[in-house]
């Protein structure tokens, strides 16, 4: 015995207002749904359906329990549709380390976009450019540009960035424009601290491969930590 099967085809009956047209909704014949009806009634005690050749009309008692068969399958549908939100809901705490000034530039707009679409999900951010220790500091994510050491942790490329070196006319007057990174060595450079290796950049040769070049000597550099 299938109550679920019988409030089912119950109020599809009532809906299509014959059996023929419940039986086609159905994609079951049509002896099946009258048979189903029939069991229906027997096991209740009552008649719910007046049979007539021109179409099928509710008993009072019909009407009453197709009124409480429609409230059923309403709240059943709507019991579904609560756990499957809540399932595909996000919701929760994210704690995120950001560059400082990437973090900020572009990747807050993005976070506010995100926080629109998911109202449940808090975010902790964590604008620095250091290299933190996510296992340790508890981090669930960091968002980083340099060179990743070697790590467990899993990591994915976002995208690329480009870095350019730059100088004032004024500084080109005093001392030069160097014509190959191997001239750095002799330049005054602005190197920041928080980089894993602040005294070397890294250039990428003709050939596609990486070439690290060593800046000036640390009286000759100015390092930058934030």
């Amino acid at each position: 015995m299938d109550r679920f099967a019988d409030i089912q085809t119950f109020v599809r009956i009532v809906t299509s207002g014959s059996l023929s047209g419940a039986a086609e909704h159905l994609d079951v014949a049509k002896s099946a749904v009258s048979r189903r009806l029939a069991e229906l009634e027997e096991r209740l005690g009552v008649q719910l359906v007046r049979r007539t050749t021109r179409r099928l009309s509710l008993t009072a008692s019909g009407q009453g329990f197709y009124d409480r068969c429609v409230r059923i399958l309403a709240d059943l549908e709507e019991a579904e549709q609560d756990v499957l939100q809540a399932h595909a809901a996000l919701r929760g705490r994210l704690r995120v380390a950001l560059p400082l000034s990437f973090g900020l530039l572009h990747l807050a707009p993005a976070i506010q976009d995100f926080m629109a679409l998911h109202p449940d999900v808090e975010f902790d951010l964590d604008f620095n450019d250091r290299q933190v220790d996510l296992l340790q500091e508890g981090f669930d994510v960091a968002i980083r540009i340099p060179q990743l050491p070697d790590s467990s942790l899993m990591a994915r490329r976002i995208a690329p960035i480009r870095q350019v070196v730059c100088a004032s006319p004024a500084y080109f007057a005093e001392h030069g424009r160097p014509q190959h990174p191997a001239e750095l060595a002799r330049h005054v450079c602005l190197a920041y601290s928080n980089l894993a290796n602040p005294g070397t950049w890294t250039y990428r040769e003709p050939d596609g491969r990486n070439a690290r070049r060593a800046l000036g000597h640390h009286d000759g550099r100015l390092q930058l930590g934030l």
